[in-house]
């Protein structure tokens, strides 16, 4: 449980003890700057009045803001405007600080508040766009009422920051001031539509995957690629919509039969066509976008296949209150505070003129409710992974750039950075017809044209390609709209008539009404490429050459050959000390379709998007005769959907676990309660443990001599009775956790290229691309040191449930390439798979007694996997007494990779918690006061403050909160009352 207890407690019994805490940390910093100007006030200051009367200028009529014991508060007003100026008076009350760093991060201005350490940040997110962006959706795409609703929740922001400044904003404030001058702007309408575009582009889809294929490709052939992103496994897990299709009016319907059709192959990509040294030239401009890529804040998480979220609905015919139950727990990155705000918006009489009585997760900064429920529908969202987003290669010269034989002039614009405390910088953004050049913002491109001579060089940079992003949120949206008219729907037609609206990101919809109904519906704004994806719209001309499939079906040859057609092996992938057939080479490889898996050649009209996959043609389902929907990032419709939606699904690791759960609590007339829900989310049970221990524990694990052959077997019997369960006190989770680990870094890690390795992990290979010698003259292999150079976060192997499959696919060939390792004559490497499984035990064993003792007895999961809070800002970056002061942890969670309870874990980078259920709810459509939900942190972003993390040790346990909704269960539960008067 957490080593750092400083704070929450019940707000009068706990605030001796916060009173203690910060004098305590007022004397640690005596005598230092900080120390000497802070006091018990400087970090009170910003704690928010919350009973009595105050005056929001700009109010029609009283608006009363009731909170309960954890600070959550519930709003009522007469007026639709009123309510939203309130809520935004409210969110600035508790998370302003949260609320400006955002606003700043999406105009890429952070450098004005955090200097010159985020000025190369601040270019790239320029030349994205995301402030113009959110600027035209407001100039021409939001409806009147949602900018009137937008001015009044910046009106309401701007009358809190009227009245405070500095440290009573927030204690961050107080140390920024000695950094630099830094004064916040007025809040805009602006500042809140911005801050979508952050929320789409952690949730963009497959542009890493996009880019780690074409890294891939240094060191491994288009076999052995496809081999580590195989095909999504329909027959064992179930897409979200079974069944269904699309008619001849390209109209979805989820109990129509399928007419066999089928996306069309496209043709070879010519972006890869010039030889070697062209990909050579992408994969140098590519490696730099991926750093680049890195260094923007992940706010909701970092990249990978395990990460994603949960969300099921089960109809009353099978609950036990006779309603359906809906769950939903989105996974994102553990932050101080969580992402989320815990709200309620309430008109006091809902009408015309004030429709709203909804309560649910919010997004400070931002008006309205994202997820939850009003008083007649429920909803939940998860990722649908929709591709959306492309990288072009360009063919540039200094001010133009090639498509369809003809040079064409640039877009440019300038864009000016301010930063604290030093003089401004200019930049100039270029835009071609497929979206800006990203890659102009990273100053290791310069590295391109040193390593890869090409055919056609692109002038301005000598060699290589210029990359170009073409993303569907860099285009004017109704979102905004979107999530009002979700507020305020008030059945199945309303729901899906808002969904339509929802165009970035493309989120699973799932519904369920007090009236007994349940549903599904896919929404966003997902490209059709080139000519194979108007084929398929047309009604699905069957593949001509190359076999990659439509929603991700997938084919052996669906990847270029970059360093030439033939397929041949580029790594000593078996371990015999050559690199030849037998390592995979796969003559005569087919060439990738358009299909948004590798970069496009954007110089090519046959590449370009050429419409949108129309909204009636989305899956649904509505009442489906299971009686239950199911939707944890999933593929979407089966093989037969003959719009391409991405090839690169989550593959159902989770969502089938959930499925399991259900069809088995149901069988034989059983019913699921809300207790049952609850208990589903925090199911751990490790899928890939089912899969691989069988295979340990038949392994005769022999160590170096007698002492370590006793050690590792010691380990290897945690797992003989092993149920498969990752709770935090078990030392069997944690060995086999161990061993997986090491499994993938020895099968499939050592051999990726250095841009998908962990940073500073260093190892000798032979270099790339090479075509020399196999060895030197006195017999020694040409190796060369390589260190990695991917965020430990980000890095690959990850060990999500794509790597599930990737092992499950050779598991049963026990002499596949992937076993065997290079080794030397003191140390040889494996010859197969038992060997590489018995080395993985022997590192595990090793591993953890560095990390847990020699005891075995005494190991446990969560003293490896360990969540910390850190504040997004300061509490990574400031002085070591501020990032204390801000930051919590550890807890020792359960949960891990691919679980339901997703305490995500990055295998290539460790064991700490990189990805958490961010929150939890469970909507009880019989009784929506029986309803129970729980956030990661607290209400609060002031640290001290009693609400700051007081839901995170009951969050860590699994335990849920009473959700009062209505207003005598509101008035009932409430600890705190401030009216809020013109």
């Amino acid at each position: 449980m957490p080593a750092n207890k400083n704070g929450p407690g019940k707000k009068k019994k706990g605030r001796r003890a916060r009173l203690l805490v910060i004098t305590t940390v007022l004397l640690l910093v005596a005598g230092v700057a900080f120390g000497a100007y802070w006091s018990v006030s400087t970090v009170r200051a910003s704690f928010p009045e919350t009973d009595g009367t105050l005056q929001l200028k700009g109010l029609s009529g009283q608006v009363k803001v009731v909170r309960d014991d954890h600070g959550i508060p519930q709003v009522y007003a007469d007026s639709a405007e009123d309510l939203f100026r309130a809520q935004g008076f409210v969110q600035a009350q508790d998370r302003f600080w949260e609320m400006d760093v955002r606003r700043h991060l999406t105009a890429g201005r952070l450098s004005e508040m955090f200097g010159s350490g985020q000025v190369e940040t601040d270019a790239f997110l320029r030349t994205m766009g995301w402030r113009k962006v959110a600027q035209q959706e407001y100039d021409t795409k939001l409806s009147a009422t949602t900018k009137k609703w937008l001015q009044a929740y910046s009106d309401g922001v701007n009358a809190y920051l009227k009245d405070h400044k500095g440290k009573s904003l927030s204690v961050e404030y107080a140390a920024l001031e000695f950094q630099n001058d830094y004064k916040p702007e007025p809040w805009t309408p602006v500042d809140s539509v911005a801050w979508l575009k952050a929320m789409a582009w952690d949730l963009r889809g497959n542009m890493k995957d996009e880019i780690d294929r074409s890294l891939a490709s240094s060191r491994l052939t288009p076999q052995q690629i496809d081999e580590l992103y195989p095909a999504y496994p329909y027959d064992r897990n179930k897409p979200i919509v079974e069944g269904g299709a699309v008619d001849g009016t390209k109209t979805f319907d989820p109990k129509g039969a399928a007419t066999g059709g089928t996306q069309a192959a496209g043709a070879q990509n010519p972006a890869t066509a010039g030889g070697a040294g062209a990909a050579n030239g992408l994969r140098g401009s590519l490696a730099s976008l991926s750093s680049s890529l890195e260094k923007i804040p992940a706010l909701l998480g970092p990249s990978g296949n395990g990460i994603g979220s949960n969300s099921w609905v089960v109809s009353g015919q099978y609950t036990t209150t006779g309603k359906p139950l809906l769950a939903n727990d989105p996974h994102l990155a553990p932050q101080m505070p969580s992402l989320w705000y815990q709200m309620g918006l309430h008109c006091n009489t809902t009408g015309e003129q004030c429709p709203f009585d909804v309560a649910g997760y919010t997004f400070a900064g931002m008006p309205g409710v994202v997820i939850g429920h009003n008083k007649d529908i429920a909803w939940g969202m998860t990722n649908l992974g929709a591709d959306v987003s492309d990288l072009y290669l360009e063919k540039v010269t200094a001010d133009s750039y090639l498509y369809d034989g003809k040079q064409k002039p640039f877009v440019t614009r300038k864009e000016t950075i301010k930063v604290a405390g030093e003089k401004s910088r200019e930049i100039t953004v270029r835009e071609t017809n497929n979206g800006p050049i990203v890659s102009d913002r990273n100053d290791e491109l310069v590295k391109v044209g040193e390593k890869a001579p090409v055919q056609d060089p692109a002038p301005d940079r000598a060699e290589g390609y210029a990359v170009a992003l073409r993303w569907t949120a860099l285009d004017p949206g109704k979102t905004m709209d979107a999530l009002f008219a979700l507020d305020q729907a008030g059945d199945w037609a309303a729901f899906r008539k808002a969904a339509a609206d929802f165009d970035v990101p493309s989120q699973n919809l799932i519904y369920a009404d007090t009236k007994g109904n349940i549903g599904y519906q896919a929404p966003g704004r997902i490209p059709v490429r080139g000519k194979a994806g108007v084929d398929a719209a047309k009604g699905g001309e069957t593949g001509q050459t190359g076999t990659t499939g439509r929603n991700g079906t997938g084919g052996a040859n669906g990847t270029p050959a970059q360093g030439g057609a033939t397929g041949e092996p580029k790594t000593d992938v078996n371990g015999d000390g050559k690199v030849d057939a037998k390592d995979g080479a796969k003559p005569g490889a087919q060439p990738a379709t358009p299909d948004g898996r590798l970069p496009a050649p954007g110089w090519d009209p046959a590449y370009q998007w050429t419409d949108y996959v129309p909204q009636s043609a989305l899956p649904y389902d509505y009442n489906p005769k299971r009686g239950y929907i199911v939707t944890a990032n999933q593929a979407v419709a089966d093989k037969s959907y003959p719009y391409l939606l991405t090839q690169d699904w989550g593959y159902g690791a989770r969502s089938q676990r959930i499925n399991d759960m259900i069809q088995s609590k149901i069988k034989d007339g059983g019913k699921i309660s809300t207790e049952d829900m609850q208990k589903m989310q925090m199911d751990n049970s490790s899928e890939i443990g089912k899969l691989l221990t069988p295979y340990l524990l038949k392994i005769d694990v022999k160590g170096a001599n007698e002492r370590e052959t006793k050690y590792v077997r010691e380990a290897q019997k945690l797992l003989k009775d092993w149920d498969y369960t990752q709770e935090p006190d078990s030392a069997a989770a944690a060995y086999f956790n161990a061993v997986w680990r090491n499994t993938l870094k020895l099968a499939f890690g050592n051999k990726l290229p250095k841009e998908l390795r962990v940073k500073g992990q260093c190892l000798r290979v032979r270099p790339a691309n090479d075509s020399g010698p196999q060895e030197d003259l006195d017999g020694n292999t040409r190796l060369v040191l390589e260190c990695g150079e991917r965020d430990p976060d980000n890095a690959q192997p990850d060990g999500g449930d794509r790597w599930f499959e990737v092992v499950r696919n050779i598991l049963d060939k026990p002499d596949n390439a992937w076993w065997k390792t290079n080794g030397t004559r003191a140390n040889p490497g494996a010859a197969n798979r038992d060997q590489l499984l018995a080395k993985a035990m022997i590192d595990a064993r090793w591993e953890l007694t560095s990390k847990l003792g020699k005891d075995v007895t005494q190991w446990s999961w969560g003293r490896l996997h360990q969540l910390n809070l850190k504040n997004q800002t300061l509490g990574k970056e400031g002085p070591g007494i501020v990032r204390w002061m801000l930051n919590r942890g550890p807890w020792n969670l359960a949960g891990g990779e691919a679980a339901v309870n997703a305490a995500g874990w990055n295998a290539a980078g460790g064991y700490g918690v990189v990805w958490v259920p961010s929150m939890r709810m469970v909507v009880n459509l019989a009784d929506l006061d029986k309803s129970r939900w729980i956030n990661l942190t607290g209400a609060s972003g002031h640290a001290y403050n009693a609400h700051y993390y007081d839901q995170t040790d009951k969050w860590a346990k699994g335990e849920l909160l009473p959700w009062a909704f209505g207003k005598d269960a509101v008035e009932k539960s409430k600890d705190a009352v401030l009216t809020l008067k013109p």
